[in-house]
């Protein structure tokens, strides 16, 4: 994990006593979103983490929203000479001049993240011990390196991810049915690059940052089974082909477990997390005066019953000084999940705050702000949106109705037509949810 640097003013300093202006309010909130990204980048994370100059060759080969900054904060760190390819989401790319970026789809995989995938392998094989691979991983990562086991087709995947993400399913159960139907997750990669030596940096967008869950971990050993992969299946009624049941009852679709000798010269580092962002926003908070509680780096859950949890807890610092004494604000991370049942848009950001706006029923004073640190809201174009006391009024006035559109999952409709979204465009890292509440 990263050493925390704390950032050293608020991007938008803001008094505590001054706030009661709505704008001012929001300003404090999206500077604390400002602080939190920053903090994760790429540049500023990936320099302590850098290895020796190796005898041979370096290759670097990486993957996820955030693994083209990464490339090119090697290649302007980097002392040596240097080759590789890194795959990214379309829109988060990064100039770099040795290391080749290629785009491709996220979160339901193309054939260009397939196409990636291969060369990636193919890349790596034929190294001698004398060589290193630098892996950059980051999240986003599982979807771009798409490269289905023998047998499978990508249509089969594509389907399966789609049906996944609807479901509701946990990142640790997503990545643990795509290591097993996959030629290059669950540490099939660090295999194809022996005997040369593997050292894989990391950015974590999974609760409680387990490396070998960060984009199905391609160069870590898995401690999962194929049986625990069927049983996720099984459990959200997820009907798969032929040719997966076969791959997954078969055991053929075993990983290498951690006692694999095989990884014994390998290394990794995560080198920027969740809290490491909070920190980042908490620092931001007091510069600006204020009082800031970190609740946990790791909430996971439904969306919406994260929300009303967020709520209950804003309307008992406002009541009884409880467990908070107001001002203050309250900042969480981790990653929530979505059970789609309706057709609106919308990722899980927006929905946490057409929750929360429903549970708060506009209480005064209360100001909030959800947003993905990657700067994409599921599939959307926003990071997030702001929710302030007055939210749910402007959209009555509209003719919107806040909980008809959260049963059809429609939060970006919502905060749309009040123009609250949060628009910051790629910000090509990715430590998952950010969300702050700040209780006047």
């Amino acid at each position: 994990m990263s050493d925390f640097v704390p950032a050293p003013t608020p991007l938008f300093p803001v008094p505590a006593h001054d706030l009661s202006a709505p704008d001012k309010a929001r300003a404090l909130l999206r500077s604390l979103y400002d602080a939190a990204v920053d903090a994760v980048s790429a540049e500023k994370c990936i320099a302590g983490f850098l290895p020796d100059l190796p005898r041979g060759r370096t290759v670097v080969i990486g993957a996820g929203k955030g693994a083209a900054a990464m490339a090119a904060a090697v290649e302007r760190q980097w002392q040596g000479e240097l080759s590789g390819l890194v795959v990214t989401r379309y829109g988060h790319g990064a100039d770099c001049r040795k290391i080749e970026v290629v785009e491709a789809a996220h979160p339901v995989p193309d054939a260009a993240g397939q196409q990636a995938a291969a060369r990636i392998l193919q890349m790596v094989q034929g190294l001698s011990a004398d060589d290193l691979v630098l892996c950059l991983i980051s999240g986003g990562g599982s979807a771009l390196l798409a490269l289905p086991a023998p047998g499978i087709s990508l249509a089969q995947k594509q389907a399966l991810n789609k049906a996944l993400l609807r479901s509701g399913a946990t990142i640790f159960e997503m990545n643990c049915v795509r290591k097993h139907l996959s030629a290059i997750k669950g540490g099939r990669l660090a295999l194809a690059c022996a005997p040369a030596r593997v050292v894989t940096l990391l950015i974590s967008d999974i609760p409680g940052d387990d490396p070998a869950i960060i984009a199905s971990g391609p160069t870590l050993t898995d401690a999962g089974t194929c049986a625990e992969a069927l049983a996720i299946l099984c459990k959200y009624a997820i009907a798969v082909p032929p040719e997966i049941e076969a791959h997954l009852t078969s055991g053929a679709g075993e990983t290498p477990k951690p006692d694999d000798p095989r990884f014994a010269r390998n290394s990794h580092h995560v080198i920027a997390t969740a809290q490491d962002a909070l920190e980042a926003a908490a620092a931001c908070a007091r510069a600006g005066g204020l009082t800031v509680h970190i609740l946990s780096d790791r909430i996971e859950g439904e969306a919406r019953d994260i929300g009303a949890m967020h709520a209950a807890i804003a309307r008992q610092v406002a009541a009884h000084g409880q467990p908070f004494a107001a001002p203050c604000v309250i900042i969480s991370g981790g990653e929530t999940t979505v059970t789609v049942r309706g057709k609106g848009r919308g990722g899980r950001n927006v929905e946490f705050l057409l929750s929360l706006a429903n549970a708060l029923e506009g209480h005064p004073g209360v100001y909030a702000l959800a947003c993905d640190t990657d700067g994409i809201d599921g599939s959307e174009d926003n990071a997030g949106a702001l929710l302030a006391p007055d939210s749910l009024a402007r959209a009555s006035a509209l003719g919107l109705s806040a909980r008809g559109l959260l049963e059809d999952n429609d939060g970006y409709r919502f905060f749309s037509a009040l123009d609250d979204l949060v628009v910051s465009g790629p910000t090509r890292t990715n430590v998952n949810d950010f969300r702050a509440i700040l209780i006047l």
